[in-house]
């Protein structure tokens, strides 16, 4: 019994250390202020380039939880984010700038 408690304390640990999903990383908060000097062209652009950067990241962090996956079935190491391939923070600032630039853009009425 006692062991059985120890094997899921240890289990909680290990998946409450795996990669997160991009789709439940919550954007992070990025000042609009950053995007006020930027016309409405500049601002298409850049919300452009950030939905690139978002979606290279996600992947990256998907690759990321499946990793995390394997490894703890494996060896009960999540593996991936173990050596730093973990991209939470940047799925979180991607997010955070789109989120930034279509506040922006509406602020400014651009279509």
């Amino acid at each position: 019994m006692k062991t059985k408690m120890i094997a899921a304390g240890v289990s909680a640990v290990l998946l409450a250390a795996c990669a997160t999903p991009p789709e439940k990383i919550a954007a992070a908060s990025i000042p609009t202020g950053s995007y006020a000097a930027l016309d409405c062209a500049a601002l298409a652009a850049e919300q452009a380039k950030n939905e690139t950067e978002l979606a290279a990241v996600s992947k990256q962090q998907n690759e990321a939880v499946m990793g995390d996956a394997v490894g703890v079935f494996l060896v009960g190491v999540p593996m991936t984010s173990a050596m730093g391939g973990d991209k939470e923070t940047e799925v979180a600032v991607a997010k955070g700038k789109i989120e930034g630039v279509k506040a922006e853009r509406l602020r400014k009425g651009c279509a």
